[in-house]
This record gives structure tokens, C-alpha cells and sequence, in this order.
């Protein structure tokens, strides 16, 4: 039986940093429709390995694949338009604009009067209000300022966008930090109906137990080497946290 090609492939990623090696030969897979956990304590390589993932960083050594092909982003924006969507932890929203503009953030929708070109704030607005309906994101009114959003809230409209323009892999860096018992659920949920929807989800996190209600999938990382991956039914959270411990201990 053959076995199904990843939607994500890396390859023997290392990345120095002058004297500091945050990756030592690295290899990193995730599935096509698969919640994978990233995890590991500060310092692991986490952030470092998804920069490189998404071209904001180049890897010294090492191959990329994606969908099958060899692949060197060498911006964001380059992965963005592969179709890999990353949700920072500081979600990179513009406090001041509105729900809608930020829904389409960089994708702004136009129409034209003779030579001159404006925003479609209508269509912007009626398209980002349906969408966050239809993933079960209330807002209250989609001309309101980000600002005015609590942290859940920013994340799901993040979440509903990566959704919404087609994204085949959403990166989520630390989604649930600093969020209510209430906020996070919702979250979670949402990073499920994610995967409902035909997405692949890289979820990086420091809390083994959000990410375990979830993920289908564990890698371990610590101090830029990779320490395990798991299936959920092979380990449990306590074994996870023993793992990375014991880890960080040898170090």
C-alpha cells in the first residue's frame, strides 16, 4: 500500500545563527488534512523552523517540499500564495482598521470609476460578515476597529480569513496564549472546523493539553533537534512533558 505524499516535507533543516545552532538536521512532515502539535520548551528551534517553512528565514542546509515539489520560498508572501497561512501570536491586525479591512488585509477588493480605483467597502464588509457567520464567528459589526476585540475574537477573524482565501496550511504560533477557559475552546473548535474544511494545521504551543484536545499528531522539538513524533494515541500529555523534560535535562 502506498503511502500518501505529505502536503509538507523538510528535509535535514539546519540553521545557524553565527555560533548558535538553532537547527541541527531537522526533518518535519505534516499530512494532507492532518492537525500536527508542535512542540517544545523556549528555545527549542519551533519558531525557527517555521520561519524557514514560510521563507522568512533561509535554511543553511536542507529541502523543502510542498505538495510534492521542491520548493524555496524567499518571503511570506511566497508561501502565502502556495497557500500556507501563519497566525502569529501578534496576528498581525491593524488596531485602528476595521474587522473587514483586516479580513482583507493585502487583498483589499476594488472596482473602478473611468482611471480612478477605490475600495469595494461594501462588498468587503457583506463578504467578511457572511464568512465569520458561517464558521460560527459572531461580531457585532464588522466596521468596528480591531482594537475594540478581545484576543479570541482577533484570533477567529485571523483563523476565518486563512479559511476563507483558500489556504491548504495554517501555521498557528502560541493561538491560545493568553486567552479565557471560554476563548480558548472557541479556538480550538475553530482550528477543527479548519480541518473540517480540508485544511492542514501546524499548531505551536508551550500548553501540551490545548493542543492535545486537537492534534492528530505530535513533533517534538528541543534544542534545534528533533526528540520524537507521535501519533495521539501513542503518548499522552504527561508523556509528552516527560519527554521534553528529560530532554532539556540531558541538554
Amino acid at each position: 500500500m502506498m503511502m500518501e505524499m505529505p502536503l509538507v516535507e523538510m528535509k535535514g533543516i539546519v540553521k545557524n545563527f553565527g555560533r548558535v545552532q538553532a537547527l541541527r538536521g531537522v526533518d518535519f512532515t505534516v499530512g494532507k488534512n492532518e492537525i500536527v502539535g508542535l512542540l517544545g520548551d523556549n528555545g527549542a528551534g519551533k519558531s525557527t523552523l517555521i520561519k524557514i517553512l514560510v521563507g522568512f528565514y533561509q535554511p543553511d542546509e536542507g529541502e523543502i517540499y510542498f505538495e510534492g515539489k521542491k520548493v524555496s520560498f524567499s518571503s511570506p508572501k511566497d508561501a502565502r500564495a502556495m497557500g500556507i497561512e501563519t497566525v502569529y501570536q501578534d496576528l498581525a491586525l491593524v488596531e485602528l482598521m476595521s474587522i473587514a479591512r483586516n479580513f482583507f488585509l493585502g487583498r483589499e477588493l476594488t472596482y473602478k470609476i473611468g482611471p480612478f480605483e477605490f475600495l469595494d467597502k461594501r462588498r468587503m464588509n457583506k463578504i467578511a460578515k457572511e464568512v465569520l457567520t458561517d464558521i460560527g464567528v459572531r461580531v457585532r459589526d464588522v466596521n468596528e476597529a480591531v482594537s475594540f476585540l478581545s484576543g479570541g475574537e482577533r484570533q477567529a477573524i485571523a483563523i476565518g480569513r486563512a479559511i476563507h482565501f483558500g489556504a491548504k496550511l495554517l501555521i498557528l504560533d502560541e493561538p491560545t496564549a493568553a486567552l479565557s477557559i471560554k476563548e480558548t475552546q472557541r479556538v480550538l473548535e475553530l482550528v477543527l472546523e479548519a480541518k473540517s474544511r480540508g485544511l492542514s494545521v501546524v499548531f505551536i504551543t508551550h500548553n501540551i493539553y490545548h493542543v492535545y484536545e486537537v492534534a492528530d499528531r505530535f513533533t517534538l522539538l528541543e534544542h534545534g533537534k528533533k526528540v520524537g513524533d507521535f501519533r495521539k494515541e501513542e503518548v499522552t500529555p504527561q508523556d509528552i512533558m516527560n519527554i521534553i523534560s528529560r530532554e532539556t535535562k540531558a541538554a
